[in-house]
């Protein structure tokens, strides 16, 4: 076995002031996300996602890979904010065993209706306090990282404009 690549003590304050910003940037907004909205940030995301999807839909094996999340919890979300009569889940005319998700009125209605909060609060907690400099410089971390852990393509997903591959529609929802 390997000796291992302990971290020396500017990495240990990197390591820990990373995981220490990720965590609490997220409570806050899961936070206010759920007071004001009443729904999980990961919620939002699936209908952002769709919001973006040419004619609001997405095969659900995409949704899954773009949000970084697995098969069986997006099909969890999706089961209930279908409930809701946020989604539609529908077969894939081109494909037997595959489903489509595609964003209702109502889930378009619901995503207008938390957008602004939402935006405020990653303003607040994200982007009032870096410089733009600084927000550059997350974003090059931020992409370099996805870059360098990910196989599967993140959002936006690169391809065709249907539901296999998606590009923003002009009443997208994007915060």
């Amino acid at each position: 076995m390997a000796h291992p690549r302990w971290l020396d003590e500017d990495q240990q304050r990197t390591w820990r002031a990373f995981l220490a910003a990720n965590r609490l940037v997220s409570e806050r907004i899961e936070r206010r996300l759920q007071a004001e909205a009443g729904m999980p940030q990961a919620y939002y995301e699936i209908l952002v996602r769709l919001s973006e999807a040419p004619d609001r839909t997405l095969r659900m094996s995409l949704l899954a890979t773009s949000s970084m999340s697995s098969r069986s919890r997006v099909s969890h979300a999706v089961a209930r904010m279908e409930e809701a009569g946020w989604i539609l889940r529908r077969s894939c005319p081109t494909d037997r065993r595959g489903q489509l998700a595609e964003l209702t009125d109502e889930g378009m209605r619901v995503l207008r209706e938390a957008a602004p909060g939402h935006a405020e609060s990653v303003q607040e907690v994200l982007f009032d306090a870096l410089s733009p400099a600084q927000q550059r410089a997350l974003r090059d971390v931020g992409e370099t990282l996805v870059t360098h852990l990910s196989a599967d393509p993140q959002w936006p997903v690169d391809g065709d404009a249907g539901p296999d591959g998606p590009q923003a529609t002009p009443e997208a929802v994007t915060s």
